[in-house]
């Protein structure tokens, strides 16, 4: 069901893309490349077809865990505003632990890898998604009392939102900013700057971050830097979603002992890049 809603969306995708493009082509041409936007698409095609065989694979487990459910909650006006706050909520957590996480991060990285951001990084995606655990997070909707099809919907619902905050053409809108994601807020999570780092991973509502402490505004005498520490310098898909998995195991494999491998897994991201500022240090 995602991928069909996803696809449905996709002309009004593709044609804002050639708008922006279009728009931007006189004031800043260096916010579109072709060959990135080509990147990007590939990209998406790839994550698309893997996210349909995991909904495929994982789909009997939400049903199994639905069949433990709390509550029975009804397709009503207020049972699905209630799905879309729970997934919204827990998106929120998926996406945080996809930065802080290297095992997770292996697969954030290729959305954030790009130093452009336009519309088109939107489909900026890893086919690793379902490897990383990206599922996981929405098991507990299930066990709620959430019917599992209605979940990969509101899923798809708010990644489709999504697509519209990866844009620099659009500045800060008023009062929304208080409350929902924006171009602006996302321009802000998508920066390297060390003012704005692993900042701002809502979904939908910005409510999120400002609750649990990960909320910084955009300042415009601050412009962002878009990519990542540590930039990867190819368009190449396959290396764009496999380089981190690569590194990430070649510092584990490198690491003291047991505890220094999992610490390279599954511990934040900025280890890996210590360990290796280490490991080519001739005084280390």
């Amino acid at each position: 069901m995602e991928k069909w809603i996803l696809l449905g969306m996709a002309p009004v995708f593709l044609g804002l893309i050639v708008w922006e493009a279009w728009y931007w082509r006189s004031r800043r041409p260096e916010i579109y490349s072709w060959v990135d936007t080509f990147s990007n698409a590939g990209l998406a095609l790839m994550h698309q077809v893997a996210d349909a065989v995991a909904w495929t694979l994982t789909i009997g487990l939400f049903y199994l865990v639905y069949q433990h459910r709390l509550f029975d909650v009804p397709a009503t006006w207020w049972g699905i505003l209630l799905l879309v706050l729970g997934q919204d909520f827990f998106y929120y957590w998926f996406h945080r632990a996809h930065h802080r996480i290297r095992w997770m991060w292996a697969s954030h990285v290729t959305h954030h890898s790009s130093e452009r951001l336009n519309l088109s990084t939107a489909f900026r995606q890893s086919l690793t998604y379902p490897i990383s655990g990206m599922w996981l997070f929405w098991l507990p909707l299930a066990w709620l009392g959430f019917e599992p099809t209605h979940i990969v919907a509101v899923v798809a619902i708010n990644l489709g939102f999504q697509f519209f905050v990866h844009t620099q053409a659009i500045g800060k809108l008023g009062w929304i900013e208080k409350v929902f994601n924006t171009p602006s807020h996302h321009r802000v999570h998508h920066a390297r700057n060390a003012k704005y780092i692993d900042r701002n991973y809502a979904g939908v509502l910005i409510i999120w971050d400002k609750l649990f402490g990960s909320f910084v505004e955009e300042d415009l005498a601050v412009p962002c830097e878009y990519g990542i520490i540590g930039q990867v310098h190819s368009h190449n898909p396959i290396t764009l979603t496999f380089h981190e998995w690569a590194a990430m195991f070649r510092d584990a494999r490198r690491a003291q002992g047991l505890r220094g491998a999992l610490k390279q897994l599954f511990g934040p991201p900025e280890r890996g890049l210590a360990h290796r500022a280490v490991n080519s240090d001739p005084e280390g």
